[in-house]
């Protein structure tokens, strides 16, 4: 079927965070928010319907994975991204977050270092520190429009005793898609360490038209074994909020531990509704998938257009994957706070400001464009209006 992504959904008074969080976060209810990565579309038909049938049953005792569950994941792992996975590993989550922040605790010590690569999901940061282990940052080299890695600084940083790599593939907020000649790089300096790597692939279904996923994991036996892929339809098919996700561990130790750690906390307990979604979205989501990132790169290409038209000094940093797009706005001559508090005050956009991501992320901003076309041009003229009124 087709379907119909300039559909404006009314989702104020759903307790949505994106939404009816901005009064409370920003002081004004009519901040348009273009903030936290959820899509303002509808999640794919069958799930819908999956949900609705389910709903009629009307009993939601304790749920189990069936064989069809893992199927599903299986068969889409090896049909959209060409990675011939095995059911017994892929272990449940109730999130990709929570189960970073449960291997850093378990893979590691006290004081022990983890590598992250600036600018870059934050959260990643906060697990670090939060669990009384180091930061160790090896920043993205950015160069005529594009980042990097600066595999020079990776060796001289591995080397220093890392114990943990947290690879984001694709990275968010960069967009970029690591090519596998980067990933084999990265792997062979890893495993010549002994390095953990947990590979961050949530928005690996994200990718556009001229680029290819390499699941991390799927390089070779050797990496695979010292890698735990983090993966969840959450970001593919816009359900967050179900708190479902898969990590997929190949190595049969790694997934004990990793399992035990879950058991001991007691989270290793199905969402009765994620598993419906996982497995109906896997099944039958493909097409809306398909036609979601064909709307959402004709949404970019807008996104540039319209700032190359009216508001030059901003630059897209053109993605390759994700419907995050990374906003360079140094030109403008406006320090980060200043740009933040305009963006609030006065063109009543909230954005994820760049700095969060790390000092790296300085004179960026990280818009959120997988909206029906009318708000983003909303966005982007309230944008120019008030750059205009404060003369940047």
């Amino acid at each position: 079927m087709q379907y119909n992504f300039d559909e404006k959904i009314e989702r104020y008074h759903s307790a949505s965070e994106k939404w009816d969080a901005v009064e409370n976060l920003f002081g004004n209810p009519e901040i348009l928010p273009m903030w936290v990565a959820d899509m303002d579309f509808r999640s794919p038909l069958p799930v819908i319907n999956a949900f609705k049938e389910r709903a009629e049953h009307g009993v939601f005792g304790y749920t189990i994975r069936s064989d069809s569950y893992y199927d599903a994941i299986i068969n889409w792992m090896s049909r959209r991204h060409h990675w011939h996975i095995k059911k017994e590993w892929i272990c449940y989550s109730p999130g990709v977050m929570p189960a970073i922040s449960f291997i850093i605790r378990s893979f590691s010590n006290l004081d022990d270092k983890i590598l992250i690569q600036p600018p870059v999901y934050y959260p990643f940061a906060q697990a670090i520190t939060k669990s009384g282990r180091k930061v160790i940052n090896n920043p993205l080299r950015y160069e005529n429009g594009k980042y990097s890695i600066d595999f020079d600084d990776l060796r001289e940083k591995l080397d220093s005793g890392v114990k943990i790599f947290i690879l984001c593939n694709p990275h968010n907020p960069v967009g970029r898609v690591w090519t596998k000649e980067e990933l084999t790089k990265l792997g062979e300096m890893c495993l010549e360490r002994n390095v953990l790597v947990i590979a961050d692939e949530i928005h690996h279904d994200l990718i556009y038209k001229d680029f290819n996923h390499t699941p991390y994991a799927s390089l070779s036996h050797e990496i695979a074994q010292h890698t735990i892929v983090c993966t969840s339809p959450s970001k593919s098919f816009n359900l967050a909020g179900l708190q479902t996700a898969n990590m997929i561990i190949p190595n049969p130790e790694l997934r004990e531990q990793f399992k035990k750690i879950l058991e001991d906390h007691f989270l290793d307990f199905t969402n009765t509704f994620g598993v419906i979604a996982t497995e109906k979205a896997y099944q039958f989501g493909e097409a809306w998938l398909d036609q979601c990132m064909k709307y959402i790169e004709e949404n970019c290409y807008f996104l540039t257009s319209y700032l190359n038209q009216h508001i030059p000094k901003i630059k897209v940093v053109k993605p390759e994957a994700t419907y995050l797009v990374w906003l360079d706005f140094r030109e403008l001559g406006i320090d980060a706070k200043s740009f933040e508090k305009l963006m609030l005050e006065k063109a009543k956009v909230a954005f994820h400001e760049g700095y969060i991501f790390g000092q790296e992320g300085e004179g960026f901003t990280r818009m959120n464009i997988a909206c029906p076309r009318a708000l983003l041009e909303e966005g982007l003229n309230r944008m120019k209006n008030a750059l205009q009124d404060n003369h940047a």
